[in-house]
């Protein structure tokens, strides 16, 4: 007589199979069904790689076990994740960003510390959702008095990145399946205003700094556009008298950390760049290489050879919080109290455009990626120089018609 065939849930091979299990907690048994599947071999031992998914009743692991299976023949299958997204971002933060710069790996660290583990990581890294992180961009740009964070939408849009970035890592590792972060809404952010100092502004200014230590360096800065870490980290053997340029290759930052020294980190887009400032200005850092090396000669083996363009007394490099501090009470004097240090970037490129400069010259020479950026951020300048050129064609056209 012939055996009856089991009901116990089991399936045929490959197709996975459901049972029904028990977990015994404080004391009291809880019931729930369980449905395993094979997702593959394991290249060492050859063994098969079994995933599980539960469910409280068997028609939901049977609708979890049939899902997992199409996604198994569409070849859209995620093996279950179990890490916590604190986890992956710790992971991603030690292992992922060889080749990211100091100062950027730190403001990672820091929006990974300060903001994105503290509100999301207990979360499931499987489980996190467009909702749950659109929430959490909410709170951070909502206002304190509404219990928020009162983020700026910058501040928003960096951790954003950073989000984004660690997660989209997930996706190509295969964590997870696709990126949340993708499809949430970011609030708009307006362009700050540029403040440069105008012809007379850069007059005062340099009157106020005649015969201050760091007149040269503030000159300089003005009349090149070079950024701060640029001007910090300008060697020497990079400035050629002959030929009359100037090589930038590299910037001069202090690590963002306790106890942090100055390293040379390359600049913001990885490019170098060969610029031919004006020849006064040439003549300006041959006027300091010969101050430099008197000073040199005075100190004999107390001199710090760093090869350095701008150094202390001593021969060491600057340090930009003694620059910050130098700088502030200047600008004051001459009634620009809220001129940051970069506006003299702003103030160089603004006299370039004006002067007749095209916007791939003053690209390449304040080391933009692209024109179209410079465009973005100066546009109000030839907006003026457009209204400057109607007013020269109406002028022309009047002269021809005898008017």
């Amino acid at each position: 007589m012939p055996r009856k065939k089991k009901t116990d849930g089991k399936a045929a091979n490959g197709m996975g199979n459901i049972r029904q299990k028990t977990v015994t907690r404080n004391g009291k048994e809880y019931p729930y069904w369980e449905g395993r599947y094979t997702v593959g071999f394991d290249p060492g031992s050859g063994k098969q790689i079994q995933r599980s998914v539960t469910g409280k009743t068997q028609k939901e692991a049977a609708q979890k076990l049939k899902a997992a299976l199409a996604a198994l023949d569409t070849g859209t299958y995620t093996a279950p994740c179990k890490m916590t997204v604190g986890s992956w971002m710790d992971i991603w933060d030690t292992d992922y960003l060889g080749g990211v710069k100091p100062y950027t790996v730190a403001d990672y660290t820091a929006n990974i510390k300060n903001h994105i583990k503290p509100a999301l990581g207990a979360v499931k890294l499987e489980a996190l959702n467009t909702h749950t992180i659109q929430g959490f961009y909410n709170n951070l740009v909502k206002p304190p008095e509404e219990g928020g964070k009162g983020l700026s939408p910058k501040t928003l849009r960096n951790i954003h990145s950073v989000l984004h970035r660690a997660l989209q890592q997930a996706v190509s590792i295969g964590y997870i399946r696709s990126n949340p972060t993708d499809a949430c809404i970011l609030p708009r952010m307006e362009k700050p205003e540029i403040k440069p100092l105008d012809e007379k502004q850069m007059k005062a200014f340099l009157a106020a700094i005649k015969g201050h230590p760091l007149e040269t360096f503030f000159t300089f800065t003005m009349f090149t556009g070079l950024r701060k870490g640029e001007v910090l980290g300008l060697r020497w053997d990079c400035v050629d008298f002959k030929r009359g340029t100037i090589l930038v290759d590299k910037q001069l930052q202090r690590e963002k950390k306790k106890g942090g020294t100055y390293v040379f980190v390359p600049l913001k887009n990885d490019k170098s760049r060969t610029i031919t400032p004006a020849a006064w200005v040439m003549q300006l850092l041959k006027h300091h290489r010969a101050v430099q090396a008197e000073q040199r000669l005075k100190l004999g083996p107390m001199w710090e050879d760093s090869g350095l363009v701008f150094t202390t007394e001593t021969g060491r490099h600057l340090d930009i919080h003694t620059i910050q501090r130098a700088f502030k009470p200047i600008v004051a004097s001459i009634g620009c109290p809220k001129t940051h240090f970069h506006d003299l970037r702003h103030s160089y490129a603004v006299t370039s455009i004006l002067s007749g400069d095209d916007i791939k010259t003053v690209q390449a020479n304040l080391g933009h990626a692209t024109a179209a950026f410079t465009l973005d951020v100066y546009g109000h300048v030839t907006d003026q120089m457009k209204q400057e050129s109607a007013r020269r064609m109406d002028s022309y056209i009047k002269n021809v018609l005898g008017q």
